[in-house]
């Protein structure tokens, strides 16, 4: 899950906003399409709020876009137009850093790998499946099929969890 220049420049920008909003920044991206980017940032509750049931209102995203729209006018770091989203990372989050991925051991994940594993033919650059556990550089998941793998953290282009209905 390497960020972009421009999106670690963006977040670095973007944080002390979104801290003065009393939520914290889950995550940033950039997507650059022509004249018009869109910019999308993920918010959520603190951890303390979380603990104790609070969610993001539409009150915190409307208060995070204000405080936004004025960091990135002053700063100026996107080129022509963008459009800026504010959301919660909802019940199929993205992960942006491999730190995010430590709170769901035990629960599905889907992966996207920039290079493939596996033997032979069943070699894929997507799986999904149980997320066992995480260090410092691997992880390992059992896929739906019950095949384990081990995956440097370097591999990872693109994690989601996967929400399942308990």
């Amino acid at each position: 899950m390497k960020l972009s220049t421009k999106v670690t420049e963006l977040t670095a920008i973007i944080a002390p906003a979104v801290a003065a909003c009393d939520v914290a920044l889950w995550g940033v991206e950039f997507v650059p399409q022509g004249q018009r980017s869109l910019l999308r940032i993920y918010i959520e509750a603190l951890p303390e709020e979380q603990a104790q049931g609070t969610q993001v209102t539409i009150e915190n995203c409307a208060a995070v876009n204000h405080q936004v729209s004025g960091i990135l006018e002053v700063h100026d770091p996107i080129a022509g137009e963008f459009i800026l989203e504010v959301s919660s990372p909802g019940f199929d989050r993205a992960f942006f850093s491999d730190e995010q991925m430590h709170d769901y051991v035990g629960q599905t994940v889907s992966l996207r790998l920039i290079q493939a594993i596996g033997e032979g033919d069943k070699k894929r650059r997507k799986v999904t499946g149980i997320l066992n556990s995480i260090d410092a550089t691997n992880l390992t998941l059992t896929a739906t099929d019950g095949e384990q793998f081990d995956i440097a953290l370097s591999n990872i282009d693109k994690a989601n969890l996967i929400y399942e209905d308990a």
